[in-house]
């Protein structure tokens, strides 16, 4: 039995992951604050919907997906019921495994995971840091609960807020890309409609070009950039925009607030 303790988005992505990748609905418990979000979740999916202490009570591996400023108090609702003998699956920005495992105690194993929103695509990017008492059984059960909704890396716990930066806020990155090149297509003339079509082929193009080509990106870029062309025209113009410094100064400012988050 599993338990999603907090179906926001992002926990209700994980969660119609999991039904889409074969898991019994009613191997699943689902918690949420409101009744009609209970009854939403019921309909939907036809898990069972319970409250926080009894879904811990009665499930093996449980998922807190709640907004990291709730965390300690879901913990302190549930730490009765939480024994070593369970797996917790965090998913929740900036929040440490030791920070969990000292208010569950008893060495329950805790894994530490970034998901992102394609997980409702399944090509989420999880990454995933075992805490002080889990077992390497603890991290494939967390891969094999994660890895039919994208794809799964190991990291250390020291990298999670850089991993939150980068990849667990990245999709918002390039939706923002998107509406900027969208725009642009309508400032020259194109109908809205056909301006996203285009940005986004592009783009799903290039990143599967990316990811199954093997090839480092610049090699990529040069390989569209002409001499004297229309490419190389745009990247000059970007560069002189800063827009590659402002995106790593965009990426920091993420990972520090992601360490803000942990610490309350």
């Amino acid at each position: 039995m599993i338990a999603i303790l907090g179906t926001g988005k992002m926990g209700e992505a994980l969660l119609s992951g999991l039904v889409r990748a074969g898991l019994r609905p009613d191997e699943i418990t689902a918690t949420t604050r409101r009744a009609e979000r209970a009854d939403a979740l019921r309909e939907r999916y036809g898990v069972q919907v319970a409250g926080n202490a009894e879904a811990a009570k009665n499930a093996e591996t449980l998922i807190l997906a709640v907004k990291p400023q709730d965390m300690a108090a879901l913990l302190a609702e549930i730490a009765p019921h939480v024994s070593a003998g369970k797996l917790v699956i965090s998913v929740a920005a900036g929040i440490t495994t030791g920070f969990v495992e000292a208010r569950l105690g008893d060495e329950v194993p805790v894994v530490r995971v970034m998901s992102n929103t394609p997980v409702l695509v399944d090509e989420a990017m999880s990454v995933i840091s075992a805490g002080a008492y889990a077992s390497e059984a603890h991290l494939k059960r967390t891969e094999n609960l994660l890895s039919p909704v994208g794809k799964v890396l190991r990291i250390p716990e020291s990298q999670q807020d850089a991993a939150t930066a980068l990849s667990g806020s990245g999709p918002a990155y390039f939706f923002y890309l998107v509406e900027a090149m969208v725009d642009a297509g309508i400032l020259l003339g194109m109908p809205r409609a056909a301006a996203l079509d285009m940005v986004t082929q592009s783009i799903v193009g290039a990143a599967i070009m990316l990811r199954d080509s093997g090839e480092h990106p610049v090699i990529l870029r040069e390989a569209v950039t002409s001499p004297g062309g229309t490419t190389i025209s745009a990247i000059a113009e970007l560069e002189r925009h800063k827009v590659r410094a402002a995106f790593l100064a965009a990426i920091e400012a993420a990972r520090d607030r992601s360490r803000q988050l942990a610490s309350g």
